[in-house]
């Protein structure tokens, strides 16, 4: 009896995992292989640059599902695999060592790559980017040797990663500068009254902020390794190591190859399908068309996990939109941003409580109507603020800025 292609898996992060895991909880029977380019099993990205880059958590606490864990609900991991081609008419995927793999059913959950730093120098040894978990491993040494050399960490680029790390490599005890071409922090996710707060942040922990300047270069010496970055006026920062964050590139390239339409992503409709009905395309690598026709990228971890979940639905013909107020948090010191919706196109923010409190929150409007919500050491208000806007029933300006207004109510009134 031969044994039916069933569903391939390309790439074994959050939403190539959620996907498997959905599709053995909705009932298909058939084969499902979860393939990785990594040489280990899916693990959490986040704390990389956190907790475990800062030694508070054991390497065992990033593994998001242990290989017998899959294998007990019948998926079959194959780690360090690469496929480079889809034949979406013969329904075949070819590995880089030759092997062909015949699928009924297709999900692409490529993910995402750093995007590259193309200036001379940019490919010392200790000029680092932060995705995987051997990109943490090769920081962490450097890290560790910059540490005990009195070396100082240089990172390009103030978002999300940068900021973490900046604040792990503070709380080692490195000296740190933070370089962003922007004129502030955070620019593209948070409103200026917090993108200012950070920044506050960050120098008050020792960090030195150098906002709206180019880079360059790197400089380095005559043992290749990256001694400091140049900036674009001709500044000079020492660094001992150099981070990279400038975002990301979805790795969309298979997809494109393949003759599946790609913009900025692998464009899916709101149930996670391409246009090929045998492949669905979820997490970091995808942009998602809307109602309005525009194009919207997500890079979460609440993302990847729903797409997977939604690209599941899809091929087990149970489609479902993408529902839910879109999430995401940073951890930075001992402070914690959550981030309910999107606070884009944003037209009026008003502050909740007061910037120097432990904690307070920062409500986004878009023509009066509640887009997003941004909490600092509040997660219970940051979950109610999701309850709201899943709900539809949303405070004014003038409710969300009144502290003693019970936004818990207009739940309770509904």
């Amino acid at each position: 009896m031969t044994t039916p292609p069933g569903v391939l898996i390309i790439g074994a992060g959050q939403a190539g995992t959620s996907a498997a895991e959905a599709l053995r909880a909705g009932g298909f029977a058939d084969p499902v292989t979860l393939l990785g380019d990594e040489p280990v099993g899916p693990y959490h990205r986040p704390p990389l640059s956190k907790a475990w880059l800062a030694g508070e958590m054991d390497a065992t606490a990033l593994v998001m599902r242990a290989p017998d864990l899959l294998a007990r609900k019948g998926i079959t991991l194959r780690t360090g695999v690469r496929v480079q081609a889809i034949d979406r008419s013969a329904k075949t995927a070819q590995l880089a060592g030759g092997e062909t793999l015949a699928y009924a059913g297709l999900v692409l959950a490529t993910g995402a790559r750093p995007r590259p730093l193309a200036l001379p120098g940019a490919e010392a040894p200790n000029v680092h980017a932060l995705r995987t978990l051997a990109d943490a491993q090769r920081l962490l040494a450097d890290l560790q040797a910059c540490r005990a050399q009195g070396l100082p960490l240089v990172v390009v680029g103030g978002g999300f990663i940068g900021l973490e790390v900046a604040a792990t490599a503070r709380k080692l005890g490195l000296a740190v500068t933070v370089l962003e071409a922007a004129p502030r922090l955070l620019g593209r996710m948070l409103a200026p009254l917090l993108s200012d707060w950070y920044a506050d942040l960050h120098r008050g922990h020792g960090v030195t902020l150098a906002l709206g300047v180019g880079v360059a270069a790197i400089e380095t010496g005559a043992d290749g390794r990256a001694t400091a970055v140049i900036g674009s006026a001709g500044q000079h920062w020492p660094a001992g190591l150099v981070l990279v964050g400038i975002g990301v590139l979805p790795n969309d390239e298979l997809a494109q190859a393949a003759g599946l339409a790609c913009d900025r992503g692998i464009v899916v409709d709101a149930c996670a399908r391409t246009a090929d009905p045998a492949i669905v395309a979820a997490g970091d690598c995808t942009a998602r068309r809307l109602d309005d026709g525009s194009l919207l990228r997500l890079e979460s971890v609440h993302n990847a996990t729903e797409q997977g979940r939604g690209a599941a639905a899809a091929l087990l013909g149970q489609p479902r939109p993408f529902a839910g107020t879109p999430w995401f948090w940073s951890d930075q010191y001992d402070r914690k941003l959550q981030i309910a919706g999107l606070s884009t196109g944003a037209d009026q923010t008003v502050l909740r409580g007061s910037l120097s409190a432990p904690g307070f929150s920062v409500w986004h409007f878009r023509a009066g109507a509640l887009v997003a919500v941004d909490t600092v050491n509040l997660p219970r208000d940051h979950l109610l603020a999701r309850k709201l806007m899943d709900a539809g029933r949303l405070p004014t300006p003038a409710q969300a800025a009144d502290v003693a207004f019970d936004l818990a109510g207009l739940l309770a009134a509904s």
